[in-house]
């Protein structure tokens, strides 16, 4: 993904890893238009005029108009808050340098709401992380007008992945956790459900807050799930009898309570939850079960634990900023817990039948097919950024892009599924470019927990038959490979497309498929209750 950044000082060290282009210091005049995001990044100069600094500050947010005035609305637009890196004023009590700064952030905050593709990062996240005698070498500054110190580039460059991540909806799915001696201290089986620590003094204090801070993780549609060596029986009491216990069983999507490997445990999870190995987070405090699971289980993300409880607090902190920030959080992420608990329900329900379809039309399922609307612009484009395993082209793309489409009159609709068990919320989507009598699927995907029912076939024809009706004669789709969608590689041939031969074969393992709807109808499944709005 290119960068380009808006800068007034040297800050090529910090963003080395990264593929970016800077603009010349204080220079607003030359905007790369290729760049798929841009970024504000202005520091305070060193300066000992207050006077000064305040009327650079303003003269700053004017600037940042200007900038976004030709930045196009389908690209985001980040914007660093100000901070003071130097702040040892002669005269303690003017405060004007400090109205200065808060007055920005507070305007660059107000200035977001209003467009969405403007995203706000706040540097005293960074910041606060280092000591101030570290965060400036005045060698670097005097020689290079660089007023970072290149020697935290490392941690700046973490830093600003993970919040580029967050605004680009990248995060893990799930956090997999032990119980003895990483969500209470001691161990069940030898304590007993009253002796062990959690709640009350150190540690079990210690333990309490690290449980709030993973139920806070839950509430932002985290999925949480348990794998535990210990007696089923044992744990089950626990949560029934210790009140002290935050996390219940009612916040656990998928669990694994017994003498069995982790490694297998974790993998019959990710069966269970039908997840990606590589969105799993694994928490345990044993070194040797860790090592286990890492070389087992690679893709799954292992952090050390730490070894004293009062240290949980710091590992809470970068759990979240390493690996489950997210910029905002929509309504079917707050649901996750409830919609992953429903689907093993379900795994459960249907191992009572031996004929599939009647599994399937006892489930009661109801398909509401739905154009895209404001409201659902936010979970359109962050489905197009996590989907992976039921995606025909992994196309990631921003609000602004899902609005530019809608815009050109292309057609984006999503599909909303409930069953007996409960809402799935918005699972699927699929984007149709129109061009007079043809039409081109530029994105197809469905949520992985929604896959294995059919329901991607009844909403493909669903809209080729809608298609049909509107006058489009072909309509043309491709698959792009990647690591995680083999699965869905003959899928456009199982419903109706012919391949089509592409003079880049050799070259590109991309495959393009065509069908003439004059020879396609769906006939619609007494199985599924499709609807359209």
């Amino acid at each position: 993904m290119n960068h380009f950044i808006f800068r007034n000082t040297t800050l090529e060290p910090l963003f080395k890893s990264h593929k970016v282009e800077f603009s010349g210091y204080d220079d607003i005049s030359y905007i790369n238009h290729t760049a798929d995001i841009f970024s504000w990044f202005y520091i305070l100069p060193y300066q000992q005029d207050n006077n000064i600094l305040v009327d650079q500050i303003t003269f700053f947010y004017q600037n940042i108009e200007m900038v976004y005035a030709q930045i196009p609305d389908t690209k985001y637009f980040c914007i660093f808050t100000l901070f003071n890196p130097f702040s040892s004023p002669v005269k303690t009590g003017d405060l004007s340098l400090m109205n200065a700064i808060n007055e920005f952030n507070q305007n660059i905050i107000q200035f977001s709401k209003s467009r969405n593709n403007v995203k706000i990062i706040n540097s005293s996240d960074f910041i606060l992380n280092n000591q101030k005698v570290d965060l400036i070498d005045w060698k670097y500054y005097f020689i290079s007008q660089m007023l970072i110190n290149p020697k935290l580039s490392r941690s700046f460059g973490i830093w600003f992945k993970s919040q580029i991540d967050a605004i680009l909806l990248k995060r893990k799915k799930c956090l997999v956790l032990d119980l003895d001696n990483t969500l209470w201290g001691g161990i069940l089986g030898e304590d007993g459900v009253t002796g062990i620590k959690i709640g009350g003094d150190y540690p079990g204090n210690a333990f309490t807050e690290f449980q709030k801070s993973i139920i806070n993780l839950k509430k932002s549609g985290i999925i949480l799930s348990i794998c535990s060596k210990n007696n089923e029986s044992d744990v089950l009491e626990a949560w029934n009898k210790n009140t002290n216990i935050i996390i219940k069983k009612s916040d656990i999507s998928s669990y694994r309570i017994n003498w069995n490997n982790k490694a297998d445990n974790i993998r019959e999870i990710a069966d269970e939850l039908n997840i990606g190995l590589d969105s799993m987070v694994f928490i345990d405090d044993n070194p040797t079960e860790r090592e286990l699971v890492k070389q087992i289980l690679p893709d799954v993300t292992t952090p050390d634990f730490p070894i004293q409880p009062y240290d949980l607090p710091n590992f809470s902190t970068k759990l979240v900023s390493d690996y489950f920030q997210a910029y905002n959080i929509t309504e079917e992420d707050i649901n996750k817990t409830k919609q992953y608990k429903s689907n093993t329900e379900r795994a459960v329900f249907k191992k009572s039948f031996d004929d599939f379809n009647q599994y399937l039309l006892s489930l009661e399922i109801a398909i509401l097919i739905e154009k895209a609307s404001a409201l659902s612009i936010p979970r359109i484009a962050q489905m197009t950024q996590k989907t992976n395993q039921f995606n025909l082209t992994t196309y990631r793309y921003t609000e602004g892009d899902i609005k530019e489409f809608i815009k050109n009159d292309d057609w984006v609709f999503t599909i909303d599924i409930k069953d007996k068990f409960g809402d799935n919320g918005i699972t699927g989507l699929m984007i149709i470019e129109l061009d007079n009598s043809k039409a081109r699927i530029n994105s197809f995907l469905l949520s992985c927990r929604v896959l294995g029912k059919g329901i991607e076939v009844a909403f493909i024809s669903h809209l080729l038959n809608k298609l049909k009706e509107s006058g489009i004669k072909k309509v043309f789709a491709e698959y792009i490979p990647t690591p995680k969608n083999s699965q869905v590689k003959d899928f456009y041939e199982k419903v109706g497309f012919k391949s089509v031969s592409l003079e880049n074969d050799k070259v590109s393992p991309t495959r393009e498929f065509i069908i003439k709807l004059e020879d396609f109808h769906f006939e619609k499944s007494n199985i599924y209750n499709i609807e359209e709005k």
